[in-house]
Order: C-alpha cells, then structure tokens, then sequence
C-alpha cells in the first residue's frame, strides 16, 4: 500500500478523477497495451502518460519500495503524483519553473519528479556525489525554485549543504527523509497541497504541452562546468516507448533499477519506461553484489539493466552461486565495451534469456541506436544497435564527410531525440548541433554495411603509438578475455618515443595474482604490437562515477604520479 502523506483529506488528487473518468467505460478487453489503439508519443506528455498507465493497468503494481515497505499500483501512483502535483503549485510553482532532486534512488523520487512535472515544471536532476559547490553550480546555473533532497545520505548532509549555499533565487528545501536543520518534511510538504483545488491542478496538469520542457539534465562536466541539457515531454516519450519496444519490456515485467535517477538510464530509460509499458520499477538505492542477489532472489526481479561493470561485479562475486537469479529475463547494457565473453557469461552463469544493447547519451534524450529482440548474439555482443525509428546516424571524418561503411568516424546524430539545446548557452549549443541539425556526439564508431554501430571509443580517449591509432575500449575488451582479468580500463600515457603508449589498470577474478609481465606476454600474443600496453597496473577497484562509467581522468592522474 502508498504511504499515509498525513493529510488526512480525502479529496481527490489531481489525476485521481481523470483515471476514474477514464476507466468508467473500459471494457476489460481494453485495460492492457496491446489492445489499444496505437499512441503517437511525440504528441504525449508525462502527466498524460501516468493517466494513460493508471487507465490501462489500475491494479497493477507500478512501484515497489523495499528500503520502506512501500508499494503503488498505476491508480495509486497516479494519485500520490496528483497529491505531490498540489504541493508544488500551493508552493508557488509555475509552468516553465525549474525544480531540483537531489536524492538516492526512492519512491519519492519518483512520485516528486511526476508532480513537479504535472504541476508543469522542469525537472532537475543532480548527481548523489556531488559536493556542495558542484550542487550550488548545478542549482544557480538552473535558476531552481525549489530542490528536494535528504538529510544525509552516505555521510553526506545534502539539506544542510544547500542552507550554507549562496543561491537567492531558492525559495524552499523540502526533505524526503532525514533531518536538517533547514526544509521541510515531505509530509508537511504534501499537507500544504490540500489548499489547492483539484480541478485548478487537474487544470494546470492538461497545460503542459509535448514541447514542453520536461527535465535538464547536467553533462558529467569532466572537461570544465557542466552544461544543462534541455530535452521535452514528447520526445522523451517518443524515445523510450521505441527503446522498451525494442528491448522487449512489457507489462508484469519487475524492472530492478540499479542506475541513478539523476541519469538517463535510470530515470528515462528506468522509471519512464516503466510508466510507458507497464512495468513494476523498483527502485535500488546503493549497489553491492549481495544486495542486488538479495532482491533479485527475494522480488523476482525480471529486468536488471546497467553498464558492463555491474554484471562484471555480479560474476565476479565469491557468493554468487548462493542465489537463485533463475527469474532474470532481459538485461539491456551499453556505455562502454561488452565483450562477447561477458554476454556468453551473463546467459549461462547469471541467466539472462536476452542481452541487448543500446547506445546514446544525454543530448540524445539517452538513445541514439539499439538493438532487437530478434539480433544474433555476435550482432548482440558486436554493435550497439541501429538508429531508432525516425532518425539519421553517420560515422564522419574530420571534414565531415561521411566515412566508408566499416571505417571509424566520429558519430552524428540528426532526429527527433536531438536535445533542444544547453540551457542558457547558446555557444556550446551551436558547438554540439550544426546548422543542419546533426547532433556532433564525440563518440567514434563503426557502421557495418546494415547499418548497425559499433561504438569504438571518445575521440578525447583514443590515443595514437608510432603513428597508429588505439582505440583503449579494443583493448580492453581483448584484455577482459584473459582468465585472471575482471575489469580493465586503458589510458595512453606520454613515450618520448612513440608520443603515447598503453597503460593498463587491471582488477583481478576474486583468488586469482596475475602478473603485470605474464599480462604482458599474453598481450603480445593476442592483439597486435601496437595495441599492447606498455605499462599493467594491478587494482584492487576502477574508479567510476554513479553510473558506473569508468572516470579515466582520475586514472591519468594515477599514472602521472606512478610513472613520475
């Protein structure tokens, strides 16, 4: 059942009616997707896509919350989303204000994101490692009127950072959990919404329109400030109703999502499509091995989607084979090298029926390519998929000019999943999307003659020995077929000689010692002269960000001070 929000007022929430009217004169027949008629999402929005769910599935769970004991169906999480929906409003939120979340992975995350953006609002994102100044640029930069956030999480007291910050145009901290000395109790914060009227919710909910600006969300800024990335309503849906069809979610489905809200994979390609295809999301707030065994044994998790890493961790995990993942169904990766050996493994050892791959990132609303339920497993294991429906994808050159098939080039991207621009930054904007429209990803791939993309690495990655270039994602996915090696991560590092040469970081099997010499030696004898590393580094760990993505800028620095 929904938590008791403490109001103790039965009047109906903002949706509430609108799933009530809806579901008045549904036949049975009609309450599932497959009998409706065909949706055309680019003219959709969020808060019409939660009626849409509530309608289609009113019953059925729609989030499960372990860490509290919490469980919505559609119905229910249209309500609570109606009733979040009046709190904002009652704050003094306007269509087109932004609103922050900086939080963990939770249900109130969820159902804060839903009201803020019914009430017509831009939802921002902030990343959970964030330190304060990082949050105080992402807040200023946004112009949010309101952020929720916890009192501590992971020894970090988000609330009683931002009362310590100088942001004049925040008006309000509302906590989910936790104390502070400063905000105000989620609770509290929904009670207040009981003042507005429904029917001027339901109202202002039916003003949001697809072109609306759904959400911005901040780019890692590894490379200087973060840049605010403005993405609609329409789009957004339009994007993840194609990635779900493709990768096969469906409803029943009990989506595990073990990636962060603040990123793509988690809140679009997590929740959202959850809402879309009906879906259980349940969310995870932390990851370790033995809590995502735990829940997968004990919720019968069905969809468990990540980067490599996570599924390289699972394997790698001495207690393993103590849990039963026999439920696992679809596992959908990408945003750095999967070794065919790796998908071999997530089949037979962690029980995945089907492993796909899609590739995008947050200027493309998170999706540029996927692949299908009916892809080979070499297709599978080999590309990331082909252009979603209604797009352009090209490999170029330096010139622009579009390269043979089955040569690298930089990526470009030209459709409806192109981001509206970086939010105030009209320079950057006109750097990344040429005047034709096409999207300059600093990917670089290969496109084979189908027209599917096989993502070879970041052009600020790639590095060139003795003239040739060397793609670090090759070889690490050559060395992740060594016995003795977990995980690798690749950085060219400066040679008098050569300009630059490899350094690998390894992470070792659990039990196993391998030798930097004997890695050496293998390397010799599987890849070509130029691409073997000069220089192994035995790891306990690779650092990566909250969504799991290797941080090799930290790696370079490490090498600095090794190689010194």
């Amino acid at each position: 059942m929904p938590p008791d929000t403490g109001s103790g007022d039965p009047t109906r929430s903002i949706l509430e009616e609108a799933c009530i009217d809806m579901t008045a004169d549904t036949s049975p027949d009609t309450k599932n997707a497959s009998a409706e008629a065909p949706v055309a999402w680019d003219e959709m929005t969020i808060p019409r896509t939660l009626e849409r769910a509530a309608r289609l599935w009113p019953d059925e769970s729609a989030l499960e919350d372990e860490n509290e004991d919490v469980r919505f169906t559609f119905a229910e999480l249209a309500r609570a989303a109606g009733d979040a929906a009046r709190a904002f409003i009652a704050a003094g939120v306007q269509r087109g204000d932004r609103v922050a979340i900086w939080a963990p992975n939770g249900w109130r995350w969820i159902v804060a994101a839903l009201g803020l953006q019914s009430a017509g609002a831009i939802l921002v994102t902030l990343n959970t490692r964030f330190k304060a100044t990082e949050a105080a640029y992402v807040l200023e930069k946004s112009g949010a009127r309101l952020v929720c956030t916890v009192g501590d999480f992971l020894g970090t007291h988000y609330a009683d950072s931002i009362a310590d910050m100088d942001l004049p145009r925040l008006s309000r901290v509302i906590l989910f959990d936790g104390e502070s000395r400063s905000g105000i109790a989620w609770n509290d914060f929904i009670a207040e919404g009981q003042a507005v009227d429904p029917a001027a919710a339901r109202a202002r909910a039916a003003e949001v329109s697809p072109e609306d600006l759904s959400d911005f969300l901040f780019t890692s800024g590894t490379t200087g400030n973060p840049k605010a990335v403005m993405t609609a309503h329409g789009q957004n849906l339009k994007v993840f109703d194609v990635w779900g069809r493709n990768v096969g979610l469906r409803p029943g489905d009990r989506y595990l999502i073990v990636s962060p809200f603040f990123h793509s994979f988690g809140y679009k390609g997590g929740w959202l499509s959850c809402l879309i295809h009906g879906a259980t999301a349940l969310p995870h707030g932390v990851f370790s091995e033995a809590a995502v065994l735990e829940r997968v044994e004990k919720e019968r998790i069905t969809v468990l989607p990540g980067v490599p890493s996570i599924y390289q961790s699972l394997l790698a995990y001495p207690d393993r084979h103590r849990y039963d993942t026999s439920s696992l169904r679809l596992a959908v990766t990408g945003a750095a090298p999967t070794p065919v050996e790796l998908v071999r493994r997530m089949r037979d050892e962690l029980g995945f029926k089907d492993v796909i791959k899609a590739y995008g990132l947050t200027e493309s609303c998170g999706t540029v390519t996927a692949c299908k339920l009916g892809d080979d497993p070499e297709t599978i294991a080999n590309s990331d998929g082909c252009a979603i429906p209604d797009t352009e994808v090209r490999c170029v050159d330096a010139e622009g000019n579009e390269v043979p098939r089955g040569e690298p080039g930089e990526v470009w991207v030209r459709g409806y999943n192109v981001m509206r621009g970086y939010f105030d930054d009209e320079a950057e904007t006109a750097k990344a999307i040429d005047s034709e429209g096409w999207l300059h990803t600093g990917d670089i791939g290969v496109m084979d003659e189908r027209g599917y993309l096989k993502i070879t690495d970041r052009i600020k990655d790639m590095f060139i020995m003795g003239g040739f270039n060397v793609y670090p994602a090759e070889v690490e996915n050559l060395l992740f077929q060594h016995e003795d090696i977990a995980a690798a991560a690749v950085i060219g590092v400066p040679d008098e000689r050569m300009g630059e040469v490899g350094m690998a970081f390894v992470v070792p099997v659990p039990g196993a010692e391998p030798d930097p010499q004997e890695i050496l030696a293998w390397s010799r004898e599987h890849m070509a002269n130029y691409k073997v590393p000069r220089f192994v580094e035995i790891v306990e760990t690779l650092p990566t960000n909250a969504s799991g993505k290797v941080l090799k800028f930290e790696l370079r620095k490490r090498a600095e001070t090794i190689l010194a």
